[in-house]
């Protein structure tokens, strides 16, 4: 039996305990980064807040102290992008060697444009008079992947990826159920890139649903919008063939077409006329990852000298209140080029 922790009490954070409860073998916990918050969910015996519907059995400890993450050998976060330098800091002092930790956030850092798994290490190897630096082995787990659907228990794909093979395969055996399948990879980065970008190209293809554009146009974007992740993955060191899979082209083409996508959601009301603010406030907490990850990702892509057209777009349309027809428009009329 092994002892994991998901750290994020949102919806995905909830489904996944809810997976690794049902396949049985393990002692899991959910961490709520507060424990006010956790004693809600005690008390409601479901996340009423991100997972309604989906009582939690009692053998899943439901928790807020941070002492709790020092039990784990393996250590799931699910935190957003935007908390987690600060979560992981604040519970460094409990992690120890002898740990593993899986990224289960699909974003990029803003400023520092780090991919997740960037960011822990680097918290984790801050070394002072108290904790010396840690080294842990950190992984990837990607794919296409509703929160919804796996806390149902459908049948769900998904990559995990860590530069040691032997621990990617011991993740695997870990968490593979009747209804949670995982293949293994080496390529952390192009795991990591795929989940995080193809975020930014969902609020492109909810832009296209949301102006009245029809198959041709979401067609469009979902090709053109894999092709620039590649590019973008690649030049960061990742392989192609990632990108082909899973953590690539299964998960844009299932937050570019699902109804259940809050990245396409987020655009679709962009595309209406509605505006950014207005829009995120109605999520009810619940976080969109590609409205931070478009910034980074441009960021990440000038740093490099990669040319992603419909990431600059998106960042207009969000950052800058560009009209979403004219970023179309702007996207059919760049100078003809080979495809590539």
């Amino acid at each position: 039996m092994s002892k994991i922790i998901v750290l994020g009490s949102g919806a995905w954070g909830t489904a996944i305990a809810l997976s690794l409860h049902r396949r049985g073998g393990h002692q899991v916990t959910l961490w709520a980064h507060s424990p006010e918050f956790a004693q809600e969910i005690i008390d409601a015996k479901e996340n009423k807040l991100f997972l309604p519907g989906f009582p939690l059995p009692a053998e899943i400890a439901i928790t807020g102290e941070e002492a709790a993450v020092a039990d784990a050998e393996i250590v799931v976060s699910v935190i957003p992008s935007e908390f987690l330098r600060a979560t992981v800091a604040r519970l460094r002092p409990h992690l120890h060697e002898g740990q593993i930790v899986v990224s289960a956030t699909k974003g990029v850092e803003d400023r520092t444009f780090l991919r997740m798994t960037e960011v822990i290490a680097s918290c984790l190897i801050c070394a002072d008079s108290a904790h010396p630096a840690l080294h842990l082995p950190i992984g990837a787990f990607s794919g296409p992947s509703f929160a919804l659907e796996v806390a149902q228990g459908q049948p769900t794909a998904v990559t995990v990826a860590f530069h040691d093979a032997a621990i990617a395969a011991r993740i695997q055996q870990e968490f593979s159920s009747e209804t949670l399948r995982l293949y293994t990879s080496t390529d952390v980065i192009g795991v990591e890139l795929g989940g995080a970008l193809k975020n930014v190209i969902a609020i492109a293809a909810g832009v296209a649903v949301g102006v009245g554009l029809g198959h041709n146009s979401a067609a469009a974007l979902i090709t053109r919008g894999i092709a620039e992740i590649t590019r973008l993955a690649v030049a960061c060191g990742g392989q192609r063939e990632t990108l082909a899979g899973l953590s690539g082209v299964g998960d844009l083409v299932l937050t570019c077409t699902g109804s259940l996508s809050r990245n396409r959601t987020v655009g679709q009301e962009l595309g209406r006329g509605r505006k950014l603010p207005e829009i995120l406030a109605g999520l009810g907490g619940k976080v969109a990852e590609g409205v931070l990850t478009t910034r980074a990702a441009l960021g990440l892509a000038r740093q490099r000298g990669i040319e992603i057209p419909i990431t600059e777009q998106m960042e207009l349309i969000l950052d800058e209140g560009k009209d979403p027809r004219e970023a179309i428009k702007d996207l059919m009329l760049r100078p003809g080029k080979d495809e590539q």
